[in-house]
């Protein structure tokens, strides 16, 4: 098997063991719906989408895979962000830290917030940034609905291969929406739901239109699509005043 494949056969794997069972129970609310869970998702529906199992700890490894410049370009993508050097970024579900230092760089003037809800990955964030000397991020411990960022603080939020894992994605956009400065950004890099060659599971993948339909819905509109990255869309949206 290569070996991409058999990384990914075991994220998905880690998936399954961080997080089975957390089937959302639903009190009245129809933001949200429930159905028989599928192996890699939580049971839990937005917008016709079911809501995939976030990545546990155990998936560390993978996340800072050596191969993965060559699979993804994450200095293509990082080289694309709109920023200047005194730039505020959120750095939403950043567990490793592999975008967060990497932004850091791009904005010695500026901040990087690095968002996490697991505290394992929170301790990972905390002791990077003294390792490496990264004054200019702060680590912030998030929650399943708010990002617990401070508000109209943010240029740009970035999600890597995140947004469809988010328990309560209308609750974290319209927290965000809040965080972002009038003319923030928000930006979801996600593999192509388009593309049936991508060795992605189909719960881990996003189509423009799906995005689209989510993020409308919460104030927000594609400002651009970019399609210079291997296997993800690059998805830059921005708030609708």
């Amino acid at each position: 098997m290569p070996v991409f494949l058999f990384l990914l056969a075991a994220l998905f794997t880690l998936n399954r063991c961080g997080t089975a069972g957390t089937v959302a129970t639903m009190t009245g609310d129809t933001t949200y719906t429930n159905k028989t869970p599928h192996p890699d998702g939580t049971g839990k529906v937005y917008k016709g989408r079911e809501i995939a199992h976030v990545m546990s700890t155990g998936g560390a490894d993978w996340l800072e895979r050596s191969t993965r410049q060559q699979e993804e370009d994450a200095d293509a993508a990082i080289a694309a962000l709109p920023l200047s050097p005194n730039s505020t970024v959120a750095d939403i579900g950043a567990g490793t830290g592999y975008y967060t230092f990497r932004i850091a760089r791009r904005v010695p003037q500026g901040r990087v917030y690095a968002v996490e809800v697991q505290d394992e990955f929170v301790d990972t964030l905390r002791d990077r940034a003294r390792q490496e000397g990264a004054t200019n991020v702060t680590v912030v411990k998030g929650a399943e609905r708010i990002p617990n960022l401070p508000d109209t603080a943010v240029d740009l939020a970035v999600m890597v291969d995140v947004y469809h894992e988010l328990a309560y994605p209308r609750e974290m956009l319209q927290a965000l929406y809040k965080a972002l400065r009038k003319n923030g950004r928000l930006l979801l890099l996600e593999y192509r739901a388009e593309d049936p060659s991508i060795p992605i599971k189909a719960l881990h993948k996003l189509s423009v239109a799906q995005a689209k339909k989510e993020l409308g819905a919460n104030g927000f509109v594609l400002a651009e699509k970019k399609d210079f990255l291997p296997i993800q869309h690059y998805l830059l949206f921005r708030k609708q005043e």
